[in-house]
């Protein structure tokens, strides 16, 4: 199994990682996503993909929550995606997040449409963050569309949302994680409409631990239970859910 979208790299796991990738093998979950966030990130994430680079695949971007005062840290990540091209699979976490500032919208678009711009040269997926910000992170993908390729990380949206993606940006992959486990979430009703063949399975860890973990630290070795209740919900084996969303990570990030 893939986890696609993973922060093993962060301080959370700075005194048991090597044992959180022990049991994420153990699981089952042989490949991880390390997708960059911020400056400080770099040397971490590339630190632990040295430990465990046939487990271990990074991405390069700048995620929109952490921009800095100008445009010195998206030079910087630029920077490093054109002189290290052959260490990255995809340009992520990049997108527009509007939960916590949403005056930030416009310069959010900007440094967005410039990392997707880059990705679409290098020819290259994108791993998109979008929260309270779906018109806008379609707004600048619809620009590329027919020549961007990627997932909405951490999706929750409804079938209309799955539509407005596929119609503005094009047949998206949608990561899926634990957030379809937890009671109250309406994403299970909308797992069918994006159908097994473009849904890719996650943790986000160390954030949205599955049920029975929820509130806890998340972690890769978690992911079966996401694949479990994905199963469930559409009614196949779960061998076939690890199958299916494998093919798409490899397809999508050649893993």
């Amino acid at each position: 199994m893939t986890d696609t979208h993973s922060h093993l790299y962060l301080s959370d796991f700075d005194a048991d990682r090597a044992q959180c990738m022990e049991r994420a093998i153990a699981a089952g979950v042989t490949r991880l996503v390390l997708p960059n966030v911020d400056l400080d990130s770099i040397p971490r994430m590339r630190a632990m993909h040295a430990l465990w680079p046939d487990n271990t695949r990074m991405a390069m971007g700048l995620h929109p929550t952490e921009l800095g005062p100008d445009d010195s840290a998206l030079q910087t990540v630029m920077a490093e995606l054109d002189q290290h091209l052959e260490d990255y699979v995809a340009v992520g976490e990049i997108g527009v997040d509007l939960y916590w500032d949403a005056s930030q919208a416009e310069r959010q678009m900007r440094v967005f449409d410039a990392q997707v711009a880059r990705a679409v040269e290098l020819d290259l997926p994108v791993l998109i963050h979008s929260r309270n910000a779906l018109d806008q992170t379609l707004e600048v993908l619809e620009t590329y569309r027919g020549r961007v390729r990627g997932v909405m990380h951490c999706f929750g949206g409804t079938d209309a949302d799955v539509d407005a993606v596929r119609r503005r940006a094009g047949d998206f992959y949608f990561g899926i994680g634990g957030v379809l486990t937890f009671k109250n979430s309406g994403l299970g009703a909308t797992v069918p409409a994006i159908g097994l063949e473009r849904i890719l399975l996650e943790t986000d860890c160390p954030w949205l631990a599955p049920v029975p973990w929820r509130g806890k630290r998340n972690e890769s070795a978690m992911l079966p239970a996401v694949a479990d209740r994905l199963a469930a919900i559409l009614g196949i084996e779960k061998a076939e859910v690890d199958r299916v969303t494998s093919a798409n990570s490899i397809d999508l990030l050649g893993f």
